[in-house]
C-alpha cells in the first residue's frame, strides 16, 4: 500500500506558531524531507521530535523527488518540510508535488504560516484581490523587465526580498512603477518585526542598512493597461481612433461602438459624423 507525500507548513519565526497537526504529522512521519537539515532539526529538538532526514532543496529538487517518491509506493510517509512556511510558496515543493499527482499518490496539506499572507492581512492594502510574485530575478535588466510585465497590475503586488537587495529593488521599483505606496514587512512573527509604510520614495531614505528578510507589499496600479490606452485613445482626432480599430480588423458598426464607448457619448454621435 502506498504511503502519503505530506506538505507541512513550519513557523517563520515564532515557534509558537506550528500548529497541533503539524507536530502530530512530523512525530507520525517515517521520514521528513527538509529544505536544510539542519534547520529543521533545531525545530525537531525543540518539540522533542527524532525522525530520520533526508535534505530537499532547490538544487536537487528533480533528482531527489523520484527518490522520495518510490519510498512512498513504497509505503513510507513523508513530511516536506522547507526552512519556513509553507513549502512550495518560493520554497522546494513544487516538483515533488507535480511528480506526485503523475504517479497518483495521495497528497495531504497540512497548513501553517505563510510571510505573504500575514505580511499582506496587516498591510492595510486591498486584500479582495492581490499577485505574488515572490522574489524578483538577481539580474537587473531581468528584475525591470519582470517588473515592466506588472507595471499595470491593478491588484495589491506582494514580493519577496533579501537585506543585501533591498535597496536595489526599491530604487528599480521607484523607476519602474512610481512613487507608490508600499509596506515593508520584517522578520515577520520574530522579535524584531517591523512594518514600515509609507512611499517607496520616503521609505529609501529611512534605510539604513537593512537586515533580516523582507516583503514587499505595493499598491496595485490606479488603472489597468487597457484602461490607460484607451484614455491615450481620447487624444485621437476621430478618424485616428476609426483607423486604429479599422487596422485591428473590426467592422464599422463595431468601430463606432468602441469609440462612443471610450468617448463617453452617444453611438449616434459618432455615426452622424462618419455620415457627413
Amino acid at each position: 500500500m502506498k504511503g502519503t507525500l505530506y506538505i507541512v507548513a513550519t513557523p517563520i519565526g515564532n515557534l509558537e506558531d506550528i500548529t497541533f497537526r503539524a507536530i502530530k504529522i512530523l512525530k507520525e512521519a517515517d521520514i521528513i524531507a527538509a529544505e536544510d537539515t539542519r534547520h529543521t532539526l533545531q525545530l525537531l529538538n525543540h518539540f522533542e521530535i527524532s525522525k530520520p532526514l533526508i535534505s530537499y532543496y532547490k538544487q536537487i529538487e528533480e533528482e531527489k523527488s523520484d527518490t522520495l517518491l518510490d519510498k512512498i509506493e513504497a509505503g513510507k510517509n513523508i513530511a516536506l518540510v522547507s526552512d519556513a512556511g509553507t513549502p512550495g510558496i518560493s520554497d522546494p515543493g513544487a516538483v515533488i508535488i507535480k511528480k506526485a499527482i503523475e504517479r497518483n499518490i495521495n497528497i495531504v496539506p497540512v497548513p501553517g504560516a505563510c510571510a505573504a499572507i500575514n505580511a499582506l492581512i496587516c498591510s492595510g492594502m486591498s486584500t479582495d484581490e492581490f499577485c505574488f510574485l515572490g522574489f524578483l530575478p538577481v539580474n537587473t535588466t531581468e528584475k525591470r523587465k519582470k517588473l515592466e510585465e506588472n507595471e499595470y497590475e491593478t491588484k495589491t503586488l506582494i514580493f519577496y526580498e533579501a537585506p543585501h537587495k533591498l535597496i536595489k529593488t526599491l530604487e528599480t521599483m521607484l523607476e519602474v512603477l512610481g512613487d507608490r505606496n508600499i509596506v515593508l514587512c520584517k522578520e515577520l512573527t520574530k522579535i524584531h518585526e517591523n512594518f514600515e509604510r509609507g512611499k517607496i520614495s520616503d521609505i529609501l531614505k529611512e534605510i539604513e542598512e537593512p537586515k533580516g528578510e523582507y516583503v514587499i507589499i505595493v499598491q496595485g496600479a490606479d488603472r489597468s493597461r487597457q484602461e490607460k490606452e484607451a484614455e491615450e485613445r481620447k487624444n485621437l482626432t476621430l478618424e485616428e481612433h476609426y483607423l486604429y480599430y479599422e487596422k485591428q480588423g473590426l467592422e464599422k458598426k463595431e468601430i463606432i461602438k468602441q469609440i462612443a464607448k471610450e468617448r463617453g457619448v452617444s453611438k449616434n454621435v459618432i455615426y452622424q459624423y462618419f455620415m457627413k
